[in-house]
């Protein structure tokens, strides 16, 4: 497929007619069957959401997907100051300070600084507290005995253990943070207010916590935030707000996911069998279920198009918002064969879980390590795990942009 500035016949090609997408709330692991439809129908399309003003493109082919999300022509810096058609009243993130709505060069130097803290070496210095957590929670579910949630003893707790470990949060605070999380990610109808209130919250955490690493120097994010501060490479504005998305997307991101997928596995024995016989498939399997779970309701940040550009067949005008369906992208049956189906065996699975080009996910390699963890440790301290309940019983979170399981019941 090429991609080049708009021509006259792509110019001449009626608009699609704007979509109105709700966004309800779906059982399970179910996908979207509005994605569903405009990825077979009219994969790029244009939409309304909930909020906001005015429409947007939704682009939901792989190909597309990549495309946009890659070429500079489309900007977050843009959305500044704008009030787009959305999924909430307001920001998760932050517009003015973070890495979300700024474009290159800004971005590149932020993501430099944070790219210092999420390396190799790191995640290995990481994996063995995440391996106590895990047994520290896991040996108070095995004495509490069956049934037991899953949620509330390890997909809740531990992801918030392990970002607050990597940030260098108190162990005595932990909750606090968690609570935070779960505010800043509600798309409730009182969202508006609790999520300004959770944002003041997160803020003056953060600075409590960046100024005891100005006083006290460790080899944690928010050591490598105030390092960077002092120096001169960031402001504090920016400090922060690199911290609260770390919060945000290692605490309440990864509780959902890792809880949805476990959820899968628990739904297809077969392939949890399999990975108690192969344990080295356990990376593989992790990244084919980071595709196979729909990770999120609706969609994330859109971009703006800074000239026109023809996209699929399709002309996006200077101006124009634009949303990319990760979620859809993954299951485009052009990249994946059988979409549908967990599958093990893929020879190739470059998935769009992190997202694309510049704003892909700096925590991705900590979000892999944590559900290999997690997934490694209930297998094979409960070899005959299984829900408590019909699958169909298991209730999944109501009215939030991140989708897992409220609850998880096993037995084992």
């Amino acid at each position: 497929m090429t991609y080049d500035s708009a021509s006259a016949s792509v110019s001449d090609t009626p608009e699609p007619p704007v979509r109105f997408w709700p966004v309800a709330d779906l059982p399970g692991l179910d996908p979207d069957p509005f994605l569903d439809e405009v990825l077979r129908e009219e994969p790029i399309t244009r939409i309304k959401l909930p909020y906001g003003d005015g429409d947007a493109w939704l682009v939901t082919r792989y190909e597309d997907v990549r495309f946009v999300t890659a070429d500079p022509r489309f900007s977050r810096e843009q959305l500044l100051g704008r009030s787009v058609t959305s999924m909430r009243p307001e920001p998760v993130a932050s517009q003015t300070a973070g890495l979300q709505y700024i474009d290159p060069p800004r971005h590149n130097r932020l993501r430099r600084v944070v790219a210092r803290a999420f390396t190799g070496r790191s995640m290995q210095r990481l994996r063995p507290l995440a391996e106590g957590r895990a047994a520290e929670l896991l040996d108070v579910m095995e004495a509490a005995g069956a049934p037991a949630d899953l949620m509330e003893h390890l997909h809740g707790p531990f992801p918030i253990a392990v970002v607050r470990d990597f940030l260098g949060v108190e162990e005595s605070d932990w909750h606090r943070w968690a609570q935070t999380g779960e505010a800043l990610l509600s798309a409730g109808s009182d969202a508006q207010g609790r999520g300004k209130e959770a944002s003041q919250n997160t803020r003056a955490r953060i600075v409590e916590l960046l100024e005891r690493r100005r006083q006290e120097p460790r080899e944690d994010l928010a050591g490598v935030l105030a390092q960077a501060v002092e120096a001169g490479e960031i402001t504090d504005d920016e400090a922060i707000s690199l911290a609260t998305a770390i919060q945000v997307s290692g605490g309440h991101a990864v509780r959902n996911n890792s809880g949805s997928m476990m959820y899968a596995l628990l739904t297809h024995p077969e392939q949890m069998d399999r990975l108690r016989r192969e344990p080295e498939l356990l990376p593989k399997a992790v990244d084919e279920l980071f595709r196979y779970v729909p990770h999120r309701n609706g969609v994330g940040i859109p971009r703006v198009a800074t000239e026109d550009v023809e996209v699929g067949g399709r002309l996006i005008r200077a101006g124009d918002v634009v949303y990319n369906a990760y979620v859809a992208a993954n299951r485009d049956p052009e990249a994946f064969a059988e979409p549908d189906a967990l599958d093990f065996d893929r020879e190739t699975n470059a998935h769009l879980a992190f997202g694309h080009g510049p704003h892909h996910c700096l925590a991705a390699i900590m979000a892999r390590m944590e559900a290999e963890v997690m997934i490694s440790a209930l297998l094979t301290r409960f070899p005959d795990l299984r829900l408590a309940v019909p699958p169909a019983e298991v209730a999944f979170q109501r009215q939030g942009l991140i989708r897992g399981p409220k609850t998880l019941p096993v037995i084992w």
